[in-house]
Protein backbone atom coordinates (compact mmCIF):
# COMPACT_ATOMS: atom_id res chain seq x y z
CA UNK A 1 0.00 0.00 0.00
CA UNK A 2 1.57 3.32 -1.04
CA UNK A 3 1.96 5.70 1.38
CA UNK A 4 0.04 9.01 1.63
CA UNK A 5 3.00 10.80 1.92
CA UNK A 6 6.18 10.57 -0.08
CA UNK A 7 9.61 11.88 -0.12
CA UNK A 8 11.93 12.90 -2.84
CA UNK A 9 14.99 11.14 -1.98
CA UNK A 10 18.13 11.67 -4.27
CA UNK A 11 19.70 8.12 -5.25
CA UNK A 12 23.68 7.87 -4.48
CA UNK A 13 25.75 6.13 -6.80
CA UNK A 14 25.06 2.47 -4.94
CA UNK A 15 21.41 2.89 -5.58
CA UNK A 16 20.32 3.85 -1.71
CA UNK A 17 19.54 7.17 -0.71
CA UNK A 18 21.70 10.10 0.32
CA UNK A 19 18.93 11.54 2.18
CA UNK A 20 19.87 14.88 -0.09
CA UNK A 21 16.43 16.17 -0.66
CA UNK A 22 15.23 15.44 2.84
CA UNK A 23 15.76 18.45 5.21
CA UNK A 24 15.76 16.29 8.10
CA UNK A 25 18.12 13.44 6.76
CA UNK A 26 20.58 12.40 9.95
CA UNK A 27 18.44 15.14 11.97
CA UNK A 28 17.27 11.82 14.25
CA UNK A 29 20.34 9.47 14.38
CA UNK A 30 18.21 7.15 16.22
CA UNK A 31 15.38 6.49 13.64
CA UNK A 32 15.64 5.09 10.10
CA UNK A 33 15.72 7.11 6.92
CA UNK A 34 12.22 7.29 5.41
CA UNK A 35 10.87 5.04 2.67
CA UNK A 36 8.71 5.56 -0.64
CA UNK A 37 6.05 3.41 1.54
CA UNK A 38 4.62 2.83 4.63
CA UNK A 39 5.65 -0.49 4.46
CA UNK A 40 9.32 -1.94 5.85
CA UNK A 41 12.13 -2.20 3.76
CA UNK A 42 9.53 -1.57 1.05
CA UNK A 43 8.12 -4.77 1.41
CA UNK A 44 4.22 -4.74 1.12
CA UNK A 45 3.77 -7.64 3.40
CA UNK A 46 5.48 -5.95 6.11
CA UNK A 47 3.28 -2.80 7.73
CA UNK A 48 4.28 0.35 9.02
CA UNK A 49 4.59 -0.15 12.74
CA UNK A 50 2.98 2.96 13.69
CA UNK A 51 -0.41 1.65 12.47
CA UNK A 52 -0.28 -1.36 14.72
CA UNK A 53 0.65 -2.57 17.97
CA UNK A 54 4.21 -3.83 19.18
CA UNK A 55 2.82 -7.69 19.99
CA UNK A 56 0.64 -7.86 16.23
CA UNK A 57 4.34 -6.68 14.72
CA UNK A 58 6.32 -8.62 16.77
CA UNK A 59 4.33 -11.86 15.84
CA UNK A 60 3.74 -10.63 12.22
CA UNK A 61 7.99 -10.25 12.11
CA UNK A 62 8.17 -14.01 13.96
CA UNK A 63 5.83 -15.50 11.31
CA UNK A 64 7.62 -13.94 8.36
CA UNK A 65 11.12 -14.95 9.76
CA UNK A 66 10.00 -18.48 10.91
CA UNK A 67 11.97 -17.69 13.87
CA UNK A 68 10.19 -17.83 17.21
CA UNK A 69 12.68 -15.74 20.21
CA UNK A 70 11.82 -17.46 23.88
CA UNK A 71 12.01 -15.53 27.09
CA UNK A 72 10.20 -12.50 28.13
CA UNK A 73 11.45 -9.62 26.25
CA UNK A 74 13.72 -6.53 27.62
CA UNK A 75 12.47 -3.28 27.57
CA UNK A 76 14.95 -2.40 25.21
CA UNK A 77 13.32 -5.43 22.63
CA UNK A 78 9.87 -4.00 23.48
CA UNK A 79 11.03 -0.46 22.22
CA UNK A 80 14.21 0.30 20.93
CA UNK A 81 15.22 3.81 20.71
CA UNK A 82 15.70 3.28 17.00
CA UNK A 83 12.43 2.56 16.64
CA UNK A 84 9.43 4.90 16.01
CA UNK A 85 6.18 4.54 18.92
CA UNK A 86 3.54 1.98 18.29
CA UNK A 87 0.43 2.34 17.66
CA UNK A 88 -0.83 1.67 21.24
CA UNK A 89 2.63 4.02 22.52
CA UNK A 90 1.36 7.06 19.80
CA UNK A 91 -2.14 6.75 21.25
CA UNK A 92 -1.26 7.23 24.73
CA UNK A 93 0.82 10.37 24.03
CA UNK A 94 -1.26 11.81 21.90
CA UNK A 95 -4.12 11.86 24.26
CA UNK A 96 -2.14 12.88 27.07
CA UNK A 97 -0.61 15.79 24.89
CA UNK A 98 -4.22 16.70 23.61
CA UNK A 99 -5.93 16.82 26.99
CA UNK A 100 -3.16 18.38 28.61
CA UNK A 101 -3.77 21.77 25.66
CA UNK A 102 -6.97 21.28 26.32
CA UNK A 103 -6.75 22.24 30.32
CA UNK A 104 -4.13 24.82 29.35
CA UNK A 105 -6.57 26.42 26.34
CA UNK A 106 -8.39 30.04 28.09
CA UNK A 107 -11.61 30.47 29.26
CA UNK A 108 -12.14 33.30 26.77
CA UNK A 109 -9.86 32.57 23.45
CA UNK A 110 -9.45 35.38 21.00
CA UNK A 111 -11.41 34.83 17.47
CA UNK A 112 -7.89 34.24 16.11
CA UNK A 113 -7.32 31.44 18.95
CA UNK A 114 -10.43 29.57 18.39
CA UNK A 115 -9.61 29.28 14.44
CA UNK A 116 -5.93 28.24 14.79
CA UNK A 117 -7.52 25.41 17.70
CA UNK A 118 -9.99 24.22 14.39
CA UNK A 119 -6.67 24.37 12.19
CA UNK A 120 -4.32 22.56 14.18
CA UNK A 121 -6.98 19.33 14.81
CA UNK A 122 -7.56 19.44 11.15
CA UNK A 123 -3.60 19.35 10.68
CA UNK A 124 -3.35 16.74 13.08
CA UNK A 125 -5.76 15.03 11.11
CA UNK A 126 -3.81 14.90 7.67
CA UNK A 127 -0.44 14.46 9.39
CA UNK A 128 -1.22 11.91 12.32
CA UNK A 129 1.31 8.82 11.66
CA UNK A 130 -1.18 6.54 12.11
CA UNK A 131 -3.51 6.46 8.63
CA UNK A 132 -6.13 4.29 9.57
CA UNK A 133 -6.59 6.70 12.89
CA UNK A 134 -5.91 10.18 11.51
CA UNK A 135 -8.37 8.94 8.98
CA UNK A 136 -11.30 8.35 11.25
CA UNK A 137 -10.29 11.05 13.32
CA UNK A 138 -10.67 13.45 9.97
CA UNK A 139 -13.96 11.64 9.14
CA UNK A 140 -15.06 12.82 13.22
CA UNK A 141 -13.88 16.07 12.71
CA UNK A 142 -16.15 16.45 9.47
CA UNK A 143 -19.50 15.18 12.43
CA UNK A 144 -18.85 17.28 14.91
CA UNK A 145 -16.01 20.17 14.66
CA UNK A 146 -13.58 21.16 17.28
CA UNK A 147 -15.80 23.44 19.82
CA UNK A 148 -13.15 25.75 20.53
CA UNK A 149 -15.34 28.73 22.00
CA UNK A 150 -13.87 28.27 25.67
CA UNK A 151 -11.81 25.72 27.75
CA UNK A 152 -14.90 23.69 28.75
CA UNK A 153 -16.25 23.60 25.43
CA UNK A 154 -12.72 22.15 24.18
CA UNK A 155 -12.20 19.62 26.78
CA UNK A 156 -15.53 18.06 26.94
CA UNK A 157 -15.17 18.09 22.73
CA UNK A 158 -11.86 15.96 23.41
CA UNK A 159 -13.29 14.12 25.85
CA UNK A 160 -16.27 12.94 23.25
CA UNK A 161 -13.62 12.33 20.45
CA UNK A 162 -11.99 10.14 22.67
CA UNK A 163 -14.62 8.36 23.97
CA UNK A 164 -15.54 7.48 20.52
CA UNK A 165 -12.30 5.97 19.91
CA UNK A 166 -12.37 4.25 23.25
CA UNK A 167 -15.68 2.37 22.00
CA UNK A 168 -14.09 1.20 18.87
CA UNK A 169 -11.27 0.05 20.47
CA UNK A 170 -13.70 -1.96 23.06
CA UNK A 171 -11.68 0.50 25.79
CA UNK A 172 -13.86 2.05 28.53
CA UNK A 173 -15.19 5.49 28.74
CA UNK A 174 -14.22 8.18 30.59
CA UNK A 175 -16.31 10.46 32.83
CA UNK A 176 -16.27 13.49 30.62
CA UNK A 177 -17.49 15.56 33.93
CA UNK A 178 -14.38 14.50 35.56
CA UNK A 179 -12.46 16.76 33.05
CA UNK A 180 -13.08 19.68 34.66
CA UNK A 181 -11.08 18.36 37.52
CA UNK A 182 -8.61 17.62 35.35
CA UNK A 183 -7.99 21.42 34.65
CA UNK A 184 -8.38 22.51 38.45
CA UNK A 185 -4.83 20.83 38.84
CA UNK A 186 -2.70 23.02 36.36
CA UNK A 187 -3.73 25.94 39.42
CA UNK A 188 -1.10 24.06 41.34
CA UNK A 189 1.75 24.12 38.19
CA UNK A 190 0.55 27.58 37.13
CA UNK A 191 -1.32 28.60 33.89
CA UNK A 192 0.32 29.15 30.10
CA UNK A 193 -0.82 32.42 28.66
CA UNK A 194 -2.05 32.40 25.53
Amino acid sequence: MPSRYSFDMDSDSSGGSSGAANPLFGAFPNVPPLSNSNTSQGDPKKPCRACMDFKTWRKQQEQSSKHKESGDLTQQQRSPNNCPLDKDQLGQHTWGFLHTMAAYYPDKPSPELQKDMGTFFDILSKFYPCEMCATDMAEQLKLRPPATSSQSSLSQWLCWLHNGVNQKLGKPQFDCGSVTSFRSKISVVGNRNF
